[in-house]
């Protein structure tokens, strides 16, 4: 499940036909930035290193040569990833031009994997802005493919090592904090849980994190539940809507992972038009059936929503 989103109040909603150009750093995303590394690997690799043929796991002592091993033994690709920045990634993805739209925040490490992820960042036209630090090595997910299996290996690393005074703080940088109209961060499932709600129905969920307390009382909060391959919920003040998902035959799905980062990126990309909700969800329906069809959280060279 995902829980989004943020932005400032706005005098009116546009028309579809009208086209309102987004500027530079409108969307502002912050997390976890990772490197991923693609490859199609052996049984023999996974063994080595006690992998699952489909499975996530978070990177223990006994991987710590995995992600080097995969680099110098296999042929790769390399994408920048991590969840929020998959997000901003998809949504400048959609939203073409101009350039630079989305803004990202994230801490890395001063080594050849982070040079790589500024580089992979730029290619996706995301302004990324990492916070870079010795101490720790970029966070990094090796995606080891076998047959039409994934085993995820996520090494955080760098990504636990940001420092708000150090970075954010900084008067540059803070100023695209300023300069942003829409910010994102995402929820884990528990969110319900860690609220006390004491229900597991998707539609009362969404309706109690509607009402709970806000800063910004120039707006409702908007709340939008992802459910895979089920119906998505979003509650307003006014009420609890359902969008069923795009209809998809099984065989053509290739990778689930990216989707929910996906349809939150297509969401963020007609949110920055300031369309009206119902089209900034189908928007994530499109980008995330686009991205369960292709390998890791990536996409053609351009969209073709309408």
């Amino acid at each position: 499940m995902k829980v989004a989103v943020d932005s400032e109040p706005q005098p009116k909603k546009l028309k579809l036909e009208e086209k309102q150009e987004p500027s530079e750093n409108t969307l502002f995303g912050m997390g976890n930035p990772l490197l991923d590394i693609c490859a199609v690997v052996d049984k023999d690799f996974l063994d080595k290193y006690g992998l699952k043929a489909n499975n996530q796991i978070l990177a223990e002592d006994k991987h710590k040569e995995l992600f080097e091993e995969l680099v110098k033994k296999f042929k790769v690709e390399y994408h920048a990833g991590g969840s929020t920045q998959n997000s901003v990634k998809v949504a400048q993805w959609m939203i073409q031009q101009p350039h630079k739209v989305a803004t990202f925040f994230g801490c890395i490490g001063t080594d050849n994997f982070g040079e790589i992820l500024k580089k992979k960042a730029e290619e996706a036209h995301v302004d990324a802005h990492y916070y870079e630090q010795s101490e720790q090595p970029t966070g990094t997910c090796a995606a080891c493919i076998t047959g039409d299996n994934r085993s995820l290996v996520a090494n955080l690393a760098a990504a636990n090592c940001y420092h708000k005074e150090k970075h954010l703080d900084l008067e540059e940088n803070w100023k695209l904090v300023e300069k942003a109209k829409i910010y994102y961060i995402a929820e884990a499932a528990t969110f319900a849980r860690e609220q006390g709600f004491e229900t597991e129905d998707i539609k009362e969920i969404a309706q109690k994190a509607q009402v709970l307390p806000k800063m910004n009382t120039k707006r409702q909060r908007v709340v939008v539940f992802t459910q895979g391959e089920h119906e998505t919920i979003m509650a307003t003040v006014d009420e609890v809507v359902s969008f069923p998902v795009i209809e998809i035959d099984q065989t053509k799905i290739v990778d689930t992972n990216g989707a929910g980062d996906a349809f939150v990126g297509g969401f963020l990309s007609q949110l920055v038009y300031d369309r009206p909700l119902e089209e900034c969800i189908r928007a994530g329906h499109y980008a995330a059936n686009v991205v369960i069809r292709r390998a890791g959280c990536t996409f053609p060279e351009k969209p073709d929503f309408k």
